[in-house]
């Protein structure tokens, strides 16, 4: 995937920052905010390594749930000609839309 990067299981965003000129990097699927800042790419992952650990251990200390739970349900909008599109590809296919949706994301992470 692009701009992903994984410390310690865990995947993370990175996005150079133009304002501080720094790599900034952003864990995903936390409960809560846990981003750190490097000069470069070696950095980055010590300073991720470092955050990660801080965030589990407050998370810990606190009781809390450090990740996100996902139901696998969400809602998309779209413009209702791609709507009619998506379901007649879908029954062209002989599957829900639900289904067709489902299998198109999936490729779509996969590739990445």
């Amino acid at each position: 995937m692009k701009n992903i990067i994984e410390i310690d299981g865990h995947k993370a965003s990175v996005a150079f920052d133009p304002e501080i000129g720094m790599l900034r990097g952003e864990f995903l699927g936390l409960a809560g905010g846990a981003d750190f800042y490097a000069q470069n790419v070696e950095q980055l992952y010590r300073e991720g390594a470092k955050s990660l650990e801080v965030f589990l251990a407050i998370c810990r200390e606190k009781g809390i749930k450090p990740f996100r739970e996902f139901s696998g349900r969400f809602n998309v909008r779209l413009d209702p000609r791609v709507h009619e599109a998506a379901v007649t590809a879908a029954a062209a296919e002989n599957k829900s839309l639900n289904e067709w949706v489902a299998e198109a994301i999936e490729t779509a992470t996969q590739a990445s």
